[in-house]
């Protein structure tokens, strides 16, 4: 039976938003199947409940994978199932995205605070901001905004609202060390939305896990760098297959 795959989107994105990634992943190993699922459209910011709700959805025994907010969802879904999954891949997920006092390798609490109330007040205008905080620090930053355009997520503003709640809640540092199968992070080095030092920290904080960083990549690196993390996560793979 081939190895699996399931990629989770990052927050107000769709499934689209990871074909990139999907397409390398399957030209450079045609023997994995790999499988990209929405995130739980559920208005309830109640992280167990998602999890739930993923747990309910995705196949068992395979490796969990996920983009930002897809990523601390896959982290702390790794934990739950256990030797039920087979490794964790993260991409540009931090383990806290909004920083605190033990955790100031994120987004500063004001700013998180100062832009959720910014999509209550506008939201369109703001999953704009969204998009263009996104590509910021790529290489062309303002087709990579109209890519993450047209992969936009249908959600509801009640669901959008609830993620961005568990953006701001979760904290996958225990999770992490729960898991003790595979891990791979990657992380972009001109992300402005999850800081390159939170590598750092991570690797601080996890010494025994494997963290790559691309240079000059931004948050959407799944889109513009889809090549290279494919690549990495296919020599995790491959190195656990033996």
């Amino acid at each position: 039976m081939p190895d699996q795959l399931v990629l989770l989107p990052g927050w107000a994105f769709g499934p689209a938003a990871l074909q990139p990634l999907c397409q390398a992943l399957s030209e450079q190993s045609p023997d994995l199947e790999v499988v990209v699922e929405p995130l739980p459209e559920l208005a309830d910011a109640d992280a167990d409940a998602w999890l739930d709700e993923l747990d309910r959805r995705l196949p068992r025994n395979t490796w969990l994978a996920g983009w930002s907010l897809g990523g601390m969802l896959a982290t702390q879904l790794a934990a739950r199932r256990g030797d039920a999954c087979r490794g964790l891949l993260t991409i540009a997920s931090n383990p806290c995205f909004r920083a605190r006092i033990d955790w100031s390798r994120a987004m500063a609490e004001n700013i998180f605070d100062a832009f959720h109330e910014a999509f209550r007040l506008d939201p369109q205008e703001t999953l704009k901001r969204f998009r263009s905080l996104c590509s910021r620090g790529g290489f062309d930053p303002r087709t990579l905004a109209r890519q993450l355009q047209v992969s936009q997520s249908q959600a509801s503003l009640e669901v959008l609202d609830a993620g961005l709640q568990l953006l701001a809640k979760l904290d996958g540092r225990s999770s992490l060390r729960d898991y003790f199968g595979p891990q791979l992070h990657v992380f972009g080095g001109r992300d402005a939305l999850v800081p390159v030092s939170a590598a750092d920290a991570l690797g601080s904080w996890m010494p025994g896990v494997t963290i790559e960083v691309l240079a000059d990549a931004s948050h959407a690196l799944p889109l513009e760098r889809a090549e290279e993390v494919a690549g990495a996560m296919l020599a995790m793979i491959s190195g656990v297959r033996g």
